[in-house]
């Protein structure tokens, strides 16, 4: 089987948690350590050998694609834009219809973990969806996901305590998930395909701990150390 070569980046989102300490761009490209965020994700996909970015861009979604520009080293960077708001789901969605590839891979604009892509598209190749997950030693903050042989069967709700597997938030996705779980419009990814996978393979595949989110102050501030560390 042909390797992915494709990635979408959903970047349209407000940063509502964030304006406190970045309140004049669109959240992808709030400045760490002198560039934007999303420019070391994208150092990322290239440096995973992907040709190919469609960034799913919203909110300003034009000083998103006057910062980056149609290439970023490697990589050819396409736009889709939503005119309103689609959630995470339909934002996906659309974006998939902008590939040409039988997989590609799918994540989130404020956030960056560390992951193996090659390892992880040879995990599960007939999957029809594999997301990255890791350990962390208390699950309360995230809620948490069960896995029985790698597979996905069932979601915990954020509350619970102790150890366990979270999302990541990297997805590699078959393209005709989209006739398997046909949905129109704006809607919840997580809700209507990760806590409803009847009908559906869904496999995790455990990455390390290097993860950061930019969604809150604090969270930023560490980016700033963190992601040029990892990024070496």
């Amino acid at each position: 089987m042909t390797p992915p070569g494709e990635a979408i980046v959903l970047a349209g989102g407000f940063g509502t948690r964030l304006r406190a300490v970045v309140s004049d761009v669109p959240k992808p490209l709030a400045p760490v350590a002198g560039r934007p965020f999303l420019a070391w994700l994208l150092d990322a996909l290239a440096q995973g050998g992907l040709r190919r970015v469609v960034l799913a861009t919203g909110y300003l979604g034009e000083m998103v694609e006057a910062a980056i520009g149609p290439r970023h080293g490697p990589l050819q960077v396409d736009y889709v834009r939503e005119e309103a708001p689609l959630g995470t789901g339909g934002s996906l969605w659309a974006a998939m219809a902008a590939t040409t590839g039988e997989r590609v891979f799918a994540l989130n604009g404020d956030t960056w973990q560390a992951v193996d892509y090659a390892a992880m598209a040879e995990a599960a190749p007939a999957a029809d969806l594999v997301f990255a997950v890791r350990a962390v030693e208390n699950r309360a903050r995230y809620g948490s996901v069960v896995l029985e042989q790698s597979r996905l069967v069932g979601l915990r709700e954020k509350g619970e305590a102790g150890p366990g597997l979270v999302n990541s938030g990297i997805y590699l996705l078959r393209r005709d998930i989209l006739a398997k779980r046909p949905i129109a419009g704006a809607f919840s990814f997580e809700k209507e395909v990760l806590e409803r996978p009847e009908g559906l393979d869904i496999r995790g595949f455990t990455v390390d701990g290097r993860f950061i989110d930019i969604g809150t102050p604090e969270d930023f501030a560490r980016a700033q150390t963190a992601l040029p560390e990892w990024s070496r």
